[in-house]
């Protein structure tokens, strides 16, 4: 039986119906609770007696001195001091965690049975499915108010330190390099978009805070993709780290698998169509073959060998980290022999060599933007000198068309919004006796934007202004482009790092030269890469009216981003237009 238990200080008062304990800097004395989940630097421990209040937490994290000394079932009186910490340090943008440090621990007794867990879905708690903070505008204070019924930030932080059960988990995101898994409940009956693939497709309004990571600090997690779901309930404890909320199962987690399959291009058969595909391949070199041999599988297999392909992120000759040389011809050359391996067609390379360590990315990786196309399909270059890294591209007109100065040129290298980032690079090839102009790119990263569950919100997005300048100086290119000809055949595409909804990409499609093609998708189609559970886009294929006009078929074929980190090729998918120009 389980042993009663004093009136003394309770977890909820501590905990509060807020992000920081009311209690903060308070000593407190026999706080009552059963030790739920061990760790190597203290425990969880949750109220047998809890309020009648579901934004008070009632589980708690103690902090011990090493490995603590007690067992899950032990029945344990608390004394210490309330703290606030930030996990990883203040420094970083988490939320604190609510805790009791400087401890002394009573056990009462032992092998009681644990509380049960609260279901977070159908049946129990339902979690907000659109909002994740829309109380604050700069950090998260005490001061905030607190909406767990429709913020999900407000949501898990009103469990924290809990034990949660999660039924009939879907995996949103497949599992990561830390070796993480995002699910959602209830096989995502209530979240909002849902992909075919089982992903959860962001809207500008929608981040989709439903969503919650699996973490395998406490157990060992399995390889998941996209699609696959849990056999069982999953039960653990709600934690916080790496500016997200987080499950800490500790019992194995067993999944089915969804059965995900890759997308194959549409055949084109005899038609007479260009084809045109946007690729980030990741950090590609040849210092692993086999990764030549699988983008070469993909080109031949699954792309169905489209007439130019516009890649993101060719390593140099040797790769990283090896910091001699910035050439990648040989790179270039082991993709186009693989490919005829294959059976493939010939295709011809387009490329321009960055300054060393100039373009960001991967140390001595030199990467950058390039160019196959396939030798027979009546594509030919445009005759002008070949660009370097430094010089910028003009526009010339001839006879009343645009021609570009350099062929391929580089966009304003030099311009500062390309500071250790990727130099756009523009290329004039004839087709049909017409020129089409392509500007690949490669914006800068997200890599330093603040987190969607983080202390700041809503987060400040510190990476953005750079890329809406390099937008614009891509725009600035499109417009001149169009103001010699406005029926000029111009594609804009790359990784742009952005969503399509984002400031980057209005700046792009300002006055409408420019439609971005991934809009002609249903919604639930609209994602080429998945960043902790959310399916988004930050890839573009964007072109002018003539090419709109021209347009039979745009697709993002899913072969990659909905896969473990095992197992997928790159974390970017393919971009693939189809356009019957007469």
């Amino acid at each position: 039986d389980e042993t009663p238990m004093p009136e003394v200080d309770a977890i909820h008062n501590i905990q509060g119906a807020n992000h920081f304990s009311p209690m903060e800097g308070e000593t407190v004395t026999d706080v009552a609770g059963v030790v739920t989940v061990l760790r190597s630097d203290g425990f969880y421990m949750q109220s047998t007696e809890p309020d009648d209040d579901p934004a008070t937490s009632e589980g708690i994290f103690i902090e011990t001195d090493g490995v603590p000394t007690v067992k899950v079932g032990d029945a344990v009186l608390v004394s210490g001091i309330v703290k606030e910490k930030a996990p990883g340090g203040s420094g970083t943008d988490n939320l604190t965690q609510t805790l009791i440090d400087d401890v002394t621990v009573e056990v009462v007794s032992s092998g009681n049975g644990l509380p049960a867990p609260t279901v977070v879905g159908e049946g129990g708690r339902m979690p907000p499915t659109q909002v994740i903070d829309n109380d604050s505008n700069g950090y998260v204070s005490a001061k905030t108010p607190f909406d767990p019924d429709e913020d999900g930030l407000d949501f898990y932080e009103s469990m924290e330190g809990m034990l949660i059960q999660i039924n009939d988990a879907l995996v949103v995101g497949p599992t990561n390099a830390y070796k993480e898994i995002v699910v959602v409940g209830d096989m995502g009956a209530h979240a909002d978009v849902l992909s075919e693939l089982g992903g959860l497709v962001i809207q500008a309004d929608d981040f989709n805070p439903e969503r919650i990571v699996l973490d395998d600090l406490l157990v060992e997690l399995p390889y998941v993709d996209m699609g696959d779901y849990a056999t069982e309930p999953v039960i653990g404890v709600v934690d916080f780290d790496y500016g997200n909320f987080k499950i800490l199962p500790f019992e194995s987690v067993h999944f089915t698998s969804g059965g995900l399959s890759q997308e194959v291009a549409t055949d084109p058969g005899d038609a007479d169509v260009l084809r045109i595909a946007d690729y980030n391949v990741e950090n590609f070199s040849t210092n692993e073959p086999e990764r030549v041999a699988k983008l070469a599988d993909q080109i031949v297999n699954l792309m169905l060998s489209p007439d130019i392909i516009a890649l993101q992120e060719i390593q140099d000759n040797n790769g990283a980290p090896n910091m001699d040389g910035v050439a990648a011809d040989q790179t270039y050359q082991a993709i186009i022999d693989a490919v005829v391996s294959l059976g493939g067609p010939t295709y011809g390379y387009v490329n321009i060599d960055p300054k060393a360590g100039n373009d960001g990315g991967i140390s001595g990786g030199n990467i950058r933007n390039g160019y196959l196309y396939r030798l027979d399909s009546g594509l030919t270059l445009v005759d002008a000198p070949h660009g370097d890294a430094v010089t910028p591209v003009g526009i010339l007109v001839q006879d009343g068309k645009p021609m570009l100065s350099l062929n391929p040129g580089r966009i304003d290298p030099e311009n500062r919004a390309f500071d250790q980032s990727r130099k756009p690079i523009v290329v004039q090839f004839l087709y049909k006796g017409e020129s089409l102009f392509l500007i690949n790119n490669h914006f800068n990263s997200k890599g330093g934007d603040m987190p969607l569950f983080g202390k700041v919100q809503p987060p400040r997005l510190e990476t953005e202004a750079q890329r809406v300048q390099q937008a614009q100086v891509v725009f600035d290119f499109v417009s001149a482009l169009l103001a010699v000809d406005p029926t000029a055949r111009v594609i804009v595409l790359g990784d742009l790092n952005d969503f399509q909804f984002s400031p980057p990409l209005a700046v792009l499609k300002t006055d409408g030269l420019l439609t971005d093609l991934v809009e002609t998708l249903p919604v639930e189609e609209r994602y080429t890469y998945v960043y902790d559970g959310n399916s988004q886009v930050l890839d573009h294929i964007m072109v002018s009216e003539s090419l709109l006009s021209a347009l039979s078929e745009f697709n993002i074929l899913h072969i990659n981003s909905g896969y473990d980190i095992e197992q997928r090729f790159s974390d970017h998918e393919i971009s693939l237009a189809t356009f019957a120009i007469e």
